[in-house]
């Protein structure tokens, strides 16, 4: 599909991401890898092999958002849409280690949240639960699932190294450096929010809404907005050959768009259509994540101590919440003024986004299309 002929429909993520073959080309890069990976397992194991079929049902059902960014960006700076041209196969090739990144952390989240859905299917530590408990075997399905999970993120997070160090081999020496260093900060930062994620569900909460505000966006800073967005564009700089200073300035874009991003997921997991997102609705109440939009409401309530403010409390981490506990929660954000106030904050940081994207040096078409791209990571509806 050209550039030209999503233009009328620009918004749509779809076409988007279809544009150049993009989204085939990453479908097609991870496909391949997970062949290698299949059957290398089952060489190891017949019993094994279950291990992949659960990650290709994973990987099958992303948006390939990341995939998309670092390759617009390498458009945006000058890299070649040939489809023969080294860069843009090692581009791709990145776009697939990405994919693969994100599936090996939101294989361990899971974990941590203790979901039961993801993309509209079951999480794979609940799914291996159900195999463990349907075959009768012995010991406890639940932890059963949890380490079959635990070590299908592992296999997952290798199979993301060994993509991409088979998409940066062919590139020049300090490209291939760059683009590494960038690549593996991006883990330790992804990793690091995971542990304030954890850190935050743990310290008291609820005292002192502003600085529990504070801590809940440092949280999606580090273990969202950079791996989301930020470096992802980064790293389309540098695989262009743009060096770090380019890489630098598309970056400053990504971080208020990454952070809008993840505003949008949390306002999504308390609001969002489940036919839509995939996932129960109110399922981030349910795993009791401490929000900017719950830490919002709470500090929007004007009495800390009323019946509001209890129900909210009440909810957070309640398994066993119900659509009509959901509809009530919603009612308390909505009349505390916190969802007007969370949906402000996502359009000032895509405003910043914007802006910074209008002050680096790019090229047609990637700059219209990372415009197009940031509108449709803000304005989702899943």
């Amino acid at each position: 599909m050209s550039v030209s002929s999503t233009r009328a429909g620009a918004l749509n993520p779809a076409a988007l991401l279809d544009t150049e073959n993009l989204r085939a080309d990453v479908d097609a890069a991870v496909t391949t890898h997970l062949d290698r990976l299949s059957a290398e397992v089952g060489a190891i194991s017949p019993s094994a092999e279950a291990m992949v079929e659960e990650a290709a049902g994973l990987l099958m059902g992303g948006k390939r958002l990341r995939a998309a960014f670092c390759y617009w960006s390498f458009r945006a700076h000058g890299g070649s849409a040939d489809p023969a041209d080294p860069a843009r196969v090692a581009t791709v090739r990145v776009g697939a280690a990405l994919e693969l990144f994100q599936a090996a952390a939101l294989l361990h989240d899971d974990v941590m949240d203790n979901s039961d859905t993801r993309r509209g299917r079951p999480t794979t530590h609940r799914a291996f639960a159900a195999k463990h408990a349907g075959a009768g075997w012995s010991g406890e399905p639940v932890r059963f699932g949890d380490a079959a999970a635990i070590l299908l993120g592992d296999l997952v997070l290798l199979a993301a190294q060994r993509e991409l160090s088979a998409a940066l081999a062919p590139l020049p020496a300090e490209v291939a450096e760059a683009a590494r260093t960038r690549f593996d900060a991006m883990q330790s930062e992804v990793v690091v929010g995971q542990y304030l994620d954890v850190l935050v569900q743990a310290e008291p909460w609820g005292d002192d809404p502003a600085s529990d505000e504070q801590r809940a966006r440092k949280v999606l800073r580090a273990k969202s907005a950079s791996y989301s967005v930020a470096a992802p564009l980064a790293l389309g700089a540098l695989l262009a050959g743009r060096g770090t200073q380019a890489s630098a300035g598309i970056e400053a874009a990504g971080l208020p768009l990454g952070e809008a991003f993840q505003l949008r997921d949390d306002v999504l997991g308390v609001f969002g259509d489940p036919a839509v997102t995939g996932k129960p609705a109110g399922d981030d109440l349910r795993e009791g994540k401490r929000t900017v939009v719950v830490a919002r409401t709470l500090a929007l309530l004007h009495d800390p101590d009323g019946p509001e403010a209890a129900t909210l409390t009440a909810a957070l981490g309640d398994p066993d919440l119900s659509e009509e506990d959901v509809a009530r929660v919603r009612e308390v954000i909505v009349g505390s003024g916190a969802l007007d106030a969370v949906e402000q904050l996502i359009a000032d940081l895509a405003v910043r986004a914007h802006a910074l994207l209008d002050l680096a040096h790019l090229t047609e078409p990637g700059r219209a299309v990372l415009t197009d791209l940031a509108h449709a990571a803000v304005d989702r509806a899943a």
